[in-house]
């Protein structure tokens, strides 16, 4: 079985990185851009049976800093 962690910072926090893009994005002379959110996503490879509140835990204690950053689990 699969999961599939896709993170990203909360609306409202600052994200250097993305801006770091929107700024290069321009640069390239890509005008249209307004904004850039940049987040990580993470694959798991699971044993069957793996519940998704197991996820959610691993999620919880150390895929994402649920303090700064949001998150969604999609399960293969």
């Amino acid at each position: 079985m699969k999961a599939r962690v896709h993170v990203m910072l909360k609306n409202g926090v600052l994200d250097p990185q993305g801006e770091a893009v929107r700024h290069a994005l321009g640069s390239l002379g890509f005008d249209g851009v307004e904004g850039v959110r940049q987040g990580k996503v993470i694959e798991l490879d699971l044993a069957d049976g793996t519940s998704e509140d197991t996820v959610k835990d691993m999620c919880e204690k150390l895929l994402a800093n649920t303090v700064i950053e949001s998150y969604t689990i999609e399960l293969n």
